[in-house]
């Protein structure tokens, strides 16, 4: 199981940048960036990546409502480009509340939007030309968009449900996931994407999970911490769903939290579930997060 950690996109590019440098030089070589309400994630994913070129670099993840596919694949083609070929583009469906509410978007038939969207996507992160003419997404292009000669960068979608899965399984490279627990991964995440997989002869897919992550000596107090920060999350359908299956209530319930050791065996049980790449989402400041770093580093 590889082992990345995210990369706060907060603040000013020089500010990102200096992050991911500080994060390099930890030893990491892999980090992942969301995309919320601050900077453009590719855009800085694009200037971290020419100034550290030995870093690979993911989007955990983009939404796909804001941006057409061949707005978004000319974009990733360009990055792709831009830091050598080690871009790893995650995309995702956001929340009904999100879409409709702050973006004024339908969110009607999200799975076939995604389905349409990566038939669109996909060809087009390849250099080839498309065309769909879909119930939600429509495009045609006569030629590669964005920088040609370029490798096509890892698709990956923001799977949980069976249907998403499957899709993700069958037409990508794997999925990002983001409070989904070890069990609900090795019960359901693991075996449906990878049986998709095996179905269109593809690769193994990529796993890549995400979860809170801390090395304390003070677990009830990192917990509450969790908790506080990540209240929001429950109440969205989809994690609601996941945390379900994992017979979790509590976003800290989900997270990684311990001595150095008990974090380690955590980190295990991830991997044996099926997880094959880690992202982490370190939940402390100062020497909490300074240790949970170190040991995160020493398993790179």
């Amino acid at each position: 199981m590889r082992i990345a950690t995210s990369l706060d996109n907060d603040g000013t590019i020089d500010q990102i940048v200096t992050r991911a440098k500080n994060l390099r030089d930890v030893g990491f070589t892999d980090l992942w960036s969301s995309q919320i309400f601050g900077p453009d994630t590719l855009t800085a994913l694009a200037i971290v990546g020419r100034e550290l070129p030995t870093l690979n670099l993911g989007t955990s993840v983009v939404p796909i409502q804001p941006r057409h596919p061949s707005m978004l694949a000319a974009q990733a083609r360009t990055v792709q480009s831009a830091i050598g070929g080690h871009l790893s583009l995650g995309i995702g469906l956001s929340h009904q509340m999100i879409v409709e509410n702050m973006w004024g978007l339908s969110f009607e038939r999200p799975a076939t939007y995604m389905r349409e969207y990566v038939e669109a996507l996909a060809p087009m992160l390849r250099g080839e030309a498309v065309l769909v003419k879909g119930e939600r997404v429509s495009t045609f292009t006569t030629d590669a968009v964005g920088v040609r000669d370029v490798v096509a960068p890892s698709l990956l979608i923001a799977a949980l449900g069976p249907v998403m899965l499957e899709l993700a399984g069958s037409q990508t490279d794997g999925t990002v996931l983001w409070m989904t627990g070890r069990k609900t991964v090795a019960t359901h995440i693991a075996p449906t994407i990878n049986a998709a997989a095996a179905r269109a002869g593809r690769p193994s897919p990529r796993i890549v999970c995400g979860l809170p992550i801390v090395v304390t000596k003070d677990v009830a107090a990192a917990r509450e911490s969790i908790d506080t920060k990540l209240a929001f999350y429950p109440s969205l359908p989809s994690y609601a769903a996941m945390m379900e299956r994992e017979g979790a209530t509590m976003a800290s319930e989900l997270a990684l939290i311990g001595s150095r050791e008990q974090v380690t065996d955590q980190l295990g049980q991830l991997a044996e579930a099926g997880v094959t790449e880690f992202q982490a989402a370190v939940a402390a400041s100062g020497q909490e997060r300074d240790d949970t770093l170190e040991l995160l580093a020493s398993l790179v």
